[in-house]
């Protein structure tokens, strides 16, 4: 499996690909770098998310889950830019439970690229996060993408 690092203003987060596909987006950095041409494109629009300049990636990608964890993270995948949706409209849409579907947001294995952090509790409030910090990440992210629709 090929991965490549990059600095982001969350700190370090490698990007996997496997087969054609990105498979992952973790936190922190790997020593054994595999610079593909997919892999730079992802670090490409990942640096153009964090500045602004892009609203939405266009990647190949693959995550692996079950059948229902895929029909979620498509469904994430569909939320706009700056947008939020909550568990339970999810749910609704997916005929499941907002239960089911925090769970299987908590396993996406490419945050930010497909964009977990546009689910909230049907309150408003955040919810959870998986990813670094947890719920001030996912805050930082939904304020960069709120910020960006603002300029």
């Amino acid at each position: 499996m090929a991965q490549l690092s990059l600095l982001t203003p969350l700190g370090d987060i490698t990007v996997s690909e496997d087969e054609g596909a990105i498979v992952s987006l973790d936190w922190g950095r790997v020593e054994d770098q595999s610079p593909t041409p997919l892999l730079l494109r992802a670090r490409d629009q990942l640096n153009d998310y964090f500045d602004g300049g892009t609203q939405g990636f266009d990647l190949p990608l693959n995550p692996y889950g079950t059948p229902f964890q895929r029909r979620v993270w498509a469904a994430l995948s569909d939320i706009p830019y700056g947008a939020r949706r909550s568990y339970a409209d999810l749910a609704r849409l997916l005929g499941s439970g907002p239960r089911a579907i925090g769970g299987a947001n908590g396993r996406n294995p490419i945050p930010i690229i497909i964009p977990c952090h546009r689910c909230v509790a049907a309150d408003g409030s955040l919810g959870g996060y998986s990813g670094l910090d947890g719920p001030a990440t996912k805050q930082f992210l939904l304020d960069l993408e709120t910020r960006d629709l603002l300029t």
